[in-house]
């Protein structure tokens, strides 16, 4: 093999991993792991989203779960009106691990863990082992302390929760929380019932059914998903470039 040879084929694999890590992270965004996706409240077609950015630590975040959300979830969620997604927004370590622990449960429970974690927020936040108290809550929700512990170390859940707050800030400006976004319009702060009607009755009334759609949150490894065409460019613009290079020298 002479040297045009060796260097054509140094760029054409060169070009082919390019595109493959363009390739492979758009595969590895598209999880099919449960605990790595979306977690929707309500009709997967309500014409209005809400995108709730919260902590499990945050009490204004617990406030609105405990007096806003149920009459929220009465009148709109259960009616077909509106559906909720819950996106983690982690003010601390306990927060994120919190939120580890209502992912690893998984989407049939993660509305009742985060309705127990945001009522006995006090509780397992100011308890002397907020751990202890966590893993507490999850055994009374039906997890084995094994499951428990699996998920305090589990690096995916982890890097998908603090994934989803880099989002949230990045996408979306969202700096406190709880932040609502519903179908594009930010609130940030606890809305009470009645500003959240005038606003949902509006939208309701205008869009057309899944209208409220919003951006998937991203997964871990999102970073080369993110730049998949970048990837992809590259490396045709690689293959393009050692094809000339090539055919000069051959001409020589």
């Amino acid at each position: 093999m002479n040297y045009i040879q060796r260097l054509a084929a140094i760029l054409f694999f060169a070009a082919i991993g390019l595109v493959g890590l363009g390739v492979g992270g758009e595969a590895r965004a598209q999880s099919t792991d449960p605990r790595l996706q979306d977690m929707v409240l309500g009709k997967a077609d309500a014409p209005v989203t809400i995108v709730e950015y919260a902590s499990l630590t945050c009490p204004h975040c617990a406030s609105f779960h405990a007096n806003v959300l149920p009459v929220l979830k009465t009148e709109y969620i259960d009616t077909g009106k509106v559906k909720l997604i819950f996106r983690d927004f982690p003010l601390d370590q306990l927060a994120l691990a919190a939120a580890g622990i209502a992912r690893c449960a998984g989407p049939e429970r993660y509305y009742s863990f985060l309705e127990v974690m945001f009522s006995q927020q006090r509780a397992w936040a100011s308890a002397s082992d907020p751990r202890a108290a966590l893993t507490q809550i999850a055994r009374l929700g039906g997890m084995s302390t094994e499951q428990v512990d699996n998920c305090f170390t589990e690096q995916a859940v982890s890097d998908y929760i603090l994934n989803s707050r880099l989002e949230g800030n990045q996408k979306f400006n969202v700096n406190s929380t709880p932040t609502l976004i519903v179908n594009g319009k930010t609130l940030a702060g606890v809305p009470t019932i009645d500003e959240l009607r005038k606003l949902i009755d509006g939208l309701a009334a205008n869009a057309p059914a899944g209208g409220g759609a919003m951006p998937q949150a991203g997964n871990a490894g999102s970073w080369f998903a993110g730049n998949t065409k970048t990837y992809i460019a590259i490396g045709i613009v690689v293959l393009l470039v050692g094809g000339i290079v090539i055919f000069l020298l051959r001409k020589r």
